[in-house]
């Protein structure tokens, strides 16, 4: 009582002590009740908020809500989930309308069917936002009960409306909370109240004791002097006792280590602290109970503590240490971060430097790999949509991915290049893939960001550590993004280019020929190889023309990309047109110059002028090839016993710049000649010289100088050409024969009309001899009007040639250079009708120009089976007549 009675005099310190902490105690109690009160009431109505509009946000857009409304008896499908909802969630309704706001669900099964008339403020409030398709949270007071619902309205896959899900709970259930918590906290209080009482009381028989009898006065500046020394400073203090217990910690200290409010005067091995820290505390890290430890780092969970530990007994203490800790966890964050920021800055640097050389998808995900692996990850997958690895838009809904590259260490999680991999919901790939930004692993040893363009999603990067190694953080995230977004500027970019350059590629190969034709003295075979950095107008053709006689081309359009294959495509086509008016090689290729500089200027942005080309004209007849050439590089000849030369040509200038006239060179072929045809694409290279390609070439063609076109072709592009070509390549090889001589008849007729008719059955015979008698009769009409035409109009000499292979060919020469028309003659006309019957009765008809006259030529179709062909004879009383030798 004497102690209970000194502990309650205002007068004594003890007193003083116990009304302050009493008075505290009481008023923190108060606060509290008052902040919990407040803080329930609060909570309550933002969680009734947030469970109702979680449930109905969840009931609406619920696999098969939008079916059940759709049905034929929406209640009984909805009701039974409903009522499971509510009676799961704690709710107290969950109510599902349709579009006339009847009540399909409800707790209540009178209410089943009935329509729902809702008060003014809420049809004013509520209703309107339903109507524009958004969720509503609203208030509600009814019969003295408050209570909260969430109304989110349903919509089909068509976008129409089809219901409204309301959900309903009454603030009263979460306020029945704090009610019962008030018994507790009342009596908590009252337990803090005695257990204050209690303590001070035995603080204050203490304080007695070691202050031997001070008064207030002198232990308040004791007290407040020892206060402001040890909470002053901005290191933790602990003194330890020499067996392990902790006598005094300051604030800082207790920050830095975390320790409980009642850690003074307990032994530090309960005081919850990982195993190497306690070890330090006590000097059982390897130094002895009082040994001196000076400026050691040490971890403490996520401090980094440089530690000080000094004996307190030499300076007149108790038996034990003082420890110091000083915080320096942000200075060693802040080197850390300014040496990891320095590394993603080279890394970054590194990836701009590296990343995106080519315009190769594959090649730029195997650069972004590359670079990834060096530092940043162990190993790296990278993975892009199947329509980007064809060059066309990334569908966003797409999920089928292919991996494309992969470097770094082997690890049996990741699959192999050209696997098919599957963005699965959940996993890393899958979150990638939907929210189009980096996403961690659960184990943190994998990072997955996507290669993000223009808000599409090209593919994955998966990024990988291995064992050992320090998992990825937040920053190492935005280092991964990073990364995978200036590779994806680049993938796309080859995207672009890969889809331009197979549109080119499509549109250059529709404007080449599709197949060869048969001709006659000539084995053709081809090679057309487009540029693997991009398309350019390289381009060939065989023509065939009157006679027999083959057009070859081949060409070079300036330029690359689609123009270039337009420009191609109106080459070609022109040089047909040119050709099929049986026009000399010279004369084709002077209109062909001037076509050119004409489209040059008129037709904006297309290079044409330029260009380059090699015509040939080869006749089976006689082996002749007559070629010209616009700035082209010269022919290769492989002569029958295998030696190959570069026949010289005139020179003269690319088409469009004009100015100079085109020059031919005339060769004798013998059976068994190969032409060679070609681009330079296919001896000139960035780093080989155009005459070390012509010399290789040379080699090529003489060392299968024996083979078939086919296989000259085969070897030579596989020989000559080095790598992928940087530009196109055209190739034509040509193999030479002639026709037959007793495929040749050839007469020279005089200048006289009644030399017509000898040579019109002797013709007939030549005709009947070769099996085709049923075209006796429309040649016999053909050559007379012919002849006649020529020796009345024309001027001598005047010959007459039969060429039969595919066809059967007739040919009227003289010397004028006059050109008969075709017409339509009027009733009262006596001539006029003979080149019109021509025209009825042949295949074809013409006429060439040569250098001493003119050719009318035309072609009739033999029959489906002709017989066997003889050689050409002389006819009784035409041996003046005669095949010409």
């Amino acid at each position: 009582m004497t102690g209970v009675r000194s502990l309650l005099s205002v007068h004594s310190l003890a007193g003083r002590l116990f009304l302050g902490e009493l008075v505290v105690v009481l008023l923190l109690v108060a606060a509290a009740v008052a902040a919990m009160v407040l803080q329930a009431r609060s909570s309550a109505d933002a969680e009734a908020r947030r469970v109702t509009s979680s449930v109905a946000e969840s009931f609406a857009h619920a696999p098969g809500t939008v079916a059940a409304l759709e049905s034929a008896d929406p209640t009984a499908a909805l009701q039974p989930q409903a009522e499971r909802v509510r009676m799961t969630t704690g709710v107290d309704s969950v109510v599902v309308f349709d579009t006339s706001f009847v009540q399909l669900t409800s707790p209540y099964p009178d209410y089943l069917g009935r329509p729902y008339s809702p008060p003014a403020e809420v049809a004013q409030k509520v209703l309107p936002e339903l109507r524009s398709g958004r969720s509503v949270t609203f208030d509600l007071s009814d019969h003295g009960y408050r209570s909260v619902a969430t109304a989110v309205p349903v919509f089909g896959p068509d976008g129409h409306s089809k219901g409204v899900v309301a959900v309903n709970i009454t603030v009263g259930k979460v306020n029945s909370v704090v009610t019962s918590h008030l018994p507790v906290l009342i009596g908590g209080t009252a337990a803090a109240v005695a257990l204050a009482a209690i303590a001070t009381a035995l603080a204050a028989r203490r304080l007695l004791r070691q202050t031997h009898g001070l008064g207030p006065t002198e232990l308040a500046r004791m007290y407040d002097h020892h206060n402001a020394v040890l909470h002053a400073v901005r290191e933790g203090v602990l003194i330890v006792s020499d067996d392990g217990r902790l006598l005094l910690a300051n604030d800082e200290a207790r920050r830095l280590l975390d320790l409980p409010p009642d850690a003074e005067q307990r032994p530090v091995v309960d005081l919850g602290l990982d195993p190497a820290t306690t070890a330090l505390l006590t000097g059982e890290s390897g130094a002895s109970v009082g040994g001196e430890v000076t400026d050691v780092i040490h971890r403490a969970g996520d401090r980094l503590l440089a530690v000080n530990k000094r004996p307190t007994a030499p300076y007149g203490g108790l038996p034990g240490s003082v420890v110091t800790l000083r915080d320096s966890t942000e200075l060693h964050e802040l080197s850390t971060r300014m040496a990891a920021a320095g590394q993603r800055s080279r890394l970054l640097h590194e990836a701009g430097m590296r990343i995106g050389r080519t315009l190769d998808m594959t090649r730029t995900c195997e650069e972004l790999a590359e670079v990834a692996v060096d530092g940043f990850a162990d190993t790296v997958a990278v993975d892009l949509l199947d329509e980007v690895t064809q060059g066309e838009d990334p569908e966003r809904a797409g999920r089928r991915l292919r991996r494309t590259a992969v470097r770094g260490a082997e690890d049996p999680r990741v699959a192999p290049v050209g696997s098919e991999v599957t963005a699965r919901d959940g996993a890393a790939q899958g979150g990638s893939l939907t929210t189009a930004r980096a996403v961690l692993a659960e184990d943190g040893a994998a990072v997955v960001a996507p290669l993000l363009v223009r808000g599409l999603v090209l593919g994955l990067v998966e990024f990988r550590r291995g064992a050992g190694r320090e998992p990825f953080d937040q920053d190492d995230l935005v280092l991964a993004e990073e990364l995978a977004a200036r590779a994806a500027v680049s993938i796309d970019n080859a995207r672009r280019f890969t889809r331009e350059h197979g549109l080119a590629v499509a549109l250059q190969h529709s404007l080449l020929p599709r197949s060869l034709p048969e001709r006659t003295g000539l084995e053709v075979a081809y090679r057309y190889l487009p540029a693997h950095a991009g398309v350019g107008g390289d381009w060939f053709d065989v023509i065939g023309l009157p006679g027999f006689r083959t057009a070859l081309v081949v060409g070079d359009v300036v330029g690359h990309g689609i123009s270039a294959a337009v420009a191609m495509g109106r080459l070609r086509t022109t040089i047909r047109n040119f050709s099929a008016l049986d026009l000399p090689p010279e004369e084709v290729l002077g209109r062909l110059d001037e076509l050119v500089a004409q489209l040059d200027e008129e037709v904006a942005g297309l290079e044409i002028a330029g260009s380059t080309c090699v015509y040939a004209v080869y006749d089976p007849v006689s082996g002749s090839c007559v070629l010209a050439g616009a700035g082209h590089l010269r022919p290769a000849l492989i002569s029958p016993d295998g030696t190959v030369t570069y026949p010289e040509l005139p020179v003269s200038p690319p088409l469009g710049v004009g100015g100079h006239p085109f020059e031919t060179t005339e060769l004798h072929l013998p059976t068994g000649s190969r032409l060679v045809l070609f681009t330079d694409g296919l001896v000139e290279t960035r780093d080989t010289d155009i005459d070390v390609g012509l010399t290789r070439l040379r080699g090529a063609l003489a060392a299968h100088a024996d083979r078939t076109p086919e296989e000259i072709c085969e070897a030579v592009t596989r020989t000559v050409l080095v790598g992928h070509p940087a530009d196109d390549v055209a190739l034509l090889v040509a193999r030479t024969s002639l026709l037959a001589a007793d495929r040749v008849a050839e007469w020279e007729v005089p200048m006289d009309p009644a030399a017509v008719a000898p040579v019109r059955t002797a013709c007939a015979h030549q005709v009947a001899r070769w099996g085709l008698e049923e075209l006796g009769f429309a040649t016999e009409l053909i050559l007379s009007e012919l002849i006649t035409n020529a020796i009345r109009y024309g001027a001598p000499p005047v010959r007459v040639r039969l060429l039969y292979d595919t066809t059967l060919v007739c040919e009227v020469t003289d010397a004028s250079s006059t050109a008969p028309h075709l017409r339509w003659a009027a009733t009262t006309d006596e001539g006029g009708r003979g080149i019109f019957l021509v025209a009825q009765l042949t295949h074809r008809w013409g006429t060439r120009y040569t250098p001493q006259g003119k050719v009318i030529w035309c072609e009739q179709l033999p029959p489906e089976t002709p017989g066997t062909p003889d050689r050409p004879v002389g006819l009784a009383g035409l041996e003046d007549l005669g095949p010409v030798p």
